[in-house]
């Protein structure tokens, strides 16, 4: 194979988008190049490439994934905090070199690590991970350490009820509206783990342990899709403590997040009705976390970090990630390719700042919904004295967005025994797009579209190391045994 990359210049790319950082360059470790029309998407791609990989930390035990690239009291050693590592691990499956992300799995089970700390979807981001490589060796290695840190969850947070609590802050989602409770994040974030545990031990030929996790996360998804969904409401919620574990009266984005892990069944679909409404989720720079009607809405607390409508790309992340597998995997009418593109678009519209009359790419911790202004920095700005930590949000690293473009733009996602390729946009959407050099297993993946063949060649083609594997005329949902890929 003589290059990674077929389709695309490395170097006319590189010259265009390295930025000034310190650490490692994305370009020399190796990242899916892409190219489109979209001017704003491909910048911001390039950018969370750069902020991603400035937070690839080398420590005494191996390579780290950072959330802030200042220190920070509230995180553990080597300043890593485990609230953002599933996000990590999606985002970071993608990279050619994949010795950075096999360190910071590992990491995560050693005896200074804490991953228990915040919610997190250990075993399904790293199975995710290891699917993504198509060497299941890393998983394998850690499923006694998997297996341990579920049940260490099921001992400090699951009810007798069977489903999970959870402080909301330790959700990394302080002062929201519904509060403490039976939340639809850790629930769902348990049961994708139960479901990855099966899946490796049937890997490794433990069928015992195959069936057990199998029948737990089986439990779980009943209970969620009973005990969580508000059939009134049309949406999940909170059994929220402070309401003494009744239904919360409010719907939130978390609500969404079942169907990052194919929980709801699809009758459910009907919650997305919400999402572009005005009265709930939509906002020029959302969505909200908390829908606009309820009169708690963007109430006013002494801290920085408010879930209770503010924009945080944590959660856009999530969403947009929920609304791919809505839109790949179930049967329904309420939301289009459409709609997951023109999120994406107002998703990456909000990385920006300005200052000093200058606009450049930005990522930080939450936005105004309605302006776009990055609430947590302006907070910690105006405070007098004014705080040491005050631009500690620089180049955050608590979301996804590369992982966006290739799953659901480009469309890629790999099954159990299926690569798939389905992209989500229209064709009227973009004049061209291509994703250039996705690494699945040890073969690279390239995907064109060409709405009139004036950049490419006209339609939908894709390309498996370099050679043409199918074309279609239009925008087409393509599928391919595993088995074929090298």
């Amino acid at each position: 194979m003589k290059s990674k990359y077929f389709l695309l210049d490395e170097n006319v790319i590189r010259g265009k988008y390295t930025t000034k950082i310190d650490g490692i360059s994305p370009f020399d470790i190796g990242i899916p190049l892409i190219e489109t029309d979209d001017k704003t998407i491909e910048e911001i791609y390039y950018y969370r490439w750069h902020s991603y990989c400035q937070q690839i930390k080398k420590t005494p035990v191996g390579y780290v994934v950072t959330e802030f690239l200042p220190d920070v009291p509230w995180a553990g050693i080597y300043n890593t905090i485990n609230c953002p590592a599933g996000h990590h691990f999606y985002e970071g499956r993608w990279l050619h070199d994949r010795k950075y992300l096999a360190d910071y799995a590992r990491f995560w089970f050693t005896p200074e690590a804490e991953p228990r700390k915040y919610s997190f979807w250990a075993a399904d981001s790293i199975f995710t991970l290891c699917k993504t490589w198509g060497d299941f060796t890393l998983c394998k290695e850690l499923f006694d350490a998997l297996k341990q840190n579920y049940a260490e969850w099921e001992k400090s947070h699951k009810k007798d009820c069977g489903l999970f609590y959870q402080i909301d802050g330790r959700d990394g989602m302080e002062f929201s509206i519904s509060g403490h409770g039976l939340r639809p994040t850790i629930n769902s974030y348990m049961y994708a783990d139960a479901v990855a545990i099966s899946k490796i031990a049937k890997l490794l030929g433990k069928h015992d342990d195959e069936k057990l996790y199998s029948e737990k996360a089986q439990k779980l998804k009943k209970l969620i899709n009973t005990r969580l969904w508000d059939k009134d409401a049309h949406f999940y919620k909170n059994l929220a403590e402070k309401d003494g574990f009744s239904l919360c009266d409010v719907r939130e984005e978390i609500g969404y997040v079942p169907w990052c892990f194919c929980i709801p069944e699809e009758r459910m679909s009907c919650a997305w009705k919400y999402l572009n409404d005005e009265k709930h989720f939509a906002a020029p720079y959302g969505p909200t976390t908390a829908e606009r009607c309820h009169p708690d809405f963007m109430k006013a607390f002494d801290h920085e970090c408010l879930w209770n409508g503010p924009s945080w790309p944590f959660a856009t992340s999530q969403t947009l990630t929920a609304l791919s597998n809505l839109l790949k995997l179930y049967q329904q009418d309420v939301m289009k390719r459409k709609d997951y593109f023109d999120l994406l678009k107002q998703y990456a519209s909000c990385h920006y700042i300005e200052e000093n009359g200058i606009r450049r790419p930005f990522i930080d911790e939450n936005l105004d919904p309605f302006t776009g202004e990055w609430l947590a920095r302006k907070i910690l700005h105006s405070i007098t004295p004014e705080r040491p930590d005050k631009n500690r949000g620089h180049d955050y690293n608590h979301s996804t967005f590369c992982d966006l473009v290739l799953r659901g733009l480009a469309g890629v996602d790999i099954s159990d025994d299926k690569l798939i390729v389905s992209p989500l946009f229209e064709e009227k959407d973009l004049s061209y797009f291509c994703a250039d050099g996705i690494k699945i297993k040890n073969s690279y993946l390239s995907v064109l579209w060409d709405k009139d063949g004036r950049r490419y060649e006209k339609g939908l083609n894709i390309y498996i190391n370099g050679k043409k594997h199918c074309s279609y005329d239009g925008i087409y949902d393509f599928e391919i045994d595993l088995s074929e890929v090298e």
